[in-house]
């Protein structure tokens, strides 16, 4: 990469660790004053409303997956008439989306007195919710198109800086509103000042970042028929995205649907763990998509590759350690959280974790694919959505949550794991798939040896972190970093891209230390 891909991706890093760290204690302890002074039933049913309007987002049909695609070249060439075309067409596109939803949110709110039919939540406070909700959503569609110009130019740290200020102040609010009056309805209030003031923010900022800027609809109109290939690749990431979200989104739904309402939020605690756990590294990595797609658009395949092995390290270096990390500490954490009674069957954690273990690895190979605009596979997001639901409907009936799981993880060992590679070596790397199992095979041995090597080094520790936080933090202390030592190691003598990645180092603890 360039000095400026590095410079812009750590930057983005810099600025997205600070508001993690920033969120993490927040978005913990607020979970717990909600839980307890507003119920439950109330935080399962704001988990499941916001899944239901997520699946009205699938509206979107990966437009702006599409439009950050065909952004890369006109950025790379500072072509200003051909930016403010595709920014135009994109809110063009975004407003008949934002119209679509609306009406669909307008049908689907007649059905949910039947939907919450059971929960002792009131009515009226369930359709505030949605509609605040919904309001918050359409505020992307209508108002917020142009912050895909900040993601596809690498500055995404700004639309998190923008962002994730709100979302702070707004739950210190209803951190207050919950422990002191109890109100549903001034905390769902926040919902829908916290979403007018971000986007007067993000919108101030992009127009003074980009005076040269000058979207519109009526021009977004105009310029679409020269701009249809947005179209045809929307067509094909449509379909991909209706996958993801039948994988990833749909947890809460369908624990709703097979289980109960309130396993919805003692389900919600673990993920709330997982996902804020594996943010800080998400957040690390996550300006390389558009530094990836810079990469590819200049066609060094030696670099291409190189650069491949190096981030394919990077994401197999999270996934091992977060697998390790949450198995031996989330437990533990929950009960001194929340208390023995929100520990849920040890199976389900197993299988979660198998689930991160295989989203986090293959971070990479989408990267890739995305940054290669390899979406033409529809297929296979047909079969992975197909084997999905089947699993989930045969295994959730008689498990519940573990067979939900299954069903995740099933559709994912069959798609994701052994065809997404293929795909990527044959139509964009254009190199013998043999290449990346023997690499990823490696990989995956380190971390299982890595693993038990100090996972029987745990058992025999006599400290038990469930006895209190103190004893909690000495735990962790003792073995992650025992683990991480081992593992790296490990990934040091067996694994390409692990060499050339390490003698960036000294570069990356300048950025921490920044």
């Amino acid at each position: 990469m360039t000095e400026s891909r590095v410079t812009k991706s750590i930057l983005n890093a810099r600025i997205n660790l600070i508001f993690y760290f920033l969120s993490l204690g927040l978005s913990f302890f607020s979970r717990k004053i909600f839980l307890e002074n507003l119920g439950a039933d109330f935080i399962g049913l704001s988990g499941t409303l916001v899944n239901i309007l997520g699946f009205l987002s699938l509206a979107e049909m990966g437009v702006g997956t599409a439009v950050a695609y065909n952004l890369y070249k006109p950025l790379q060439e500072k072509d200003i008439e051909k930016i403010n075309d595709i920014i135009s067409v994109f809110g063009f596109l975004y407003r008949k989306i934002g119209i679509f939803i609306f009406i669909a949110a307008l049908i689907i709110s007649g059905l949910l007195p039947f939907i919450f039919k059971g929960t002792i939540i009131p009515i009226g406070v369930i359709y505030f919710a949605f509609f605040s909700i919904l309001f918050s959503s359409l505020c992307s569609y209508f108002i917020n198109y142009r912050q895909i110009l900040l993601t596809a130019d690498q500055k995404n740290y700004l639309v998190t800086k923008y962002l994730q200020s709100t979302l702070l102040i707004k739950t210190i609010v209803q951190i207050i509103i919950a422990y002191t009056l109890q109100n549903y309805y001034l905390w769902i209030t926040l919902e829908i000042i916290a979403a007018i003031f971000s986007c007067v923010l993000l919108n101030w900022k992009i127009t003074k970042e980009y005076t040269w800027l000058k979207a519109s609809i009526s021009r977004g109109k105009e310029a679409y028929p020269q701009n249809r290939q947005i179209i045809t690749f929307t067509k094909q990431i449509f379909i991909h995205k209706f996958k993801d979200f039948l994988l990833s989104q749909s947890d809460q739904i369908l624990i709703f649907a097979f289980v109960s309402l309130k396993m919805v939020a003692y389900y919600g605690n673990y993920t709330l763990i997982t996902a804020k756990v594996s943010q800080i590294f998400l957040t690390a990595i996550d300006g390389f998509s558009a530094s990836i797609g810079n990469l590819v658009a200049e066609g060094d395949k030696a670099k291409i590759i190189k650069i491949f092995w190096e981030v394919y390290c990077i994401n197999s270096f999270i996934a091992g350690f977060l697998v390790f990390a949450l198995y031996h500490l989330l437990e533990p954490f929950i009960v001194l959280w929340l208390g023995e009674e929100y520990i849920l069957q040890h199976t389900i954690l197993i299988l979660l974790l198998t689930n991160i273990f295989i989203m986090e690895t293959r971070k990479t190979v989408d990267m890739f694919n995305s940054a290669y605009g390899l979406f033409a596979d529809t297929w296979a997001a047909w079969i992975e959505g197909s084997i999905n639901i089947i699993v989930t409907i045969i295994t959730a009936l008689h498990w519940g949550i573990i067979g939900i799981l299954l069903g995740k993880i099933v559709s994912l060992f069959f798609i994701i794991v052994l065809w997404k590679p293929i795909y990527l070596f044959k139509a964009g790397l254009h190199e013998k798939i043999s290449i990346y199992w023997k690499g990823a095979l490696k990989y995956f041995i380190v971390f299982i040896m890595s693993f038990f090597i100090i996972h029987i080094f745990t058992i025999i520790l006599p400290i038990n972190p469930k006895l209190n936080f103190i004893n909690w933090i000495l735990f962790a202390a003792i073995i992650i970093p025992l683990f991480s030592i081992v593992y790296i190691y490990g990934l040091y003598l067996l694994c390409p891209g692990t060499k050339s990645l390490l003698q960036r180092i000294p570069l990356i603890n300048k950025c921490i230390k920044l």
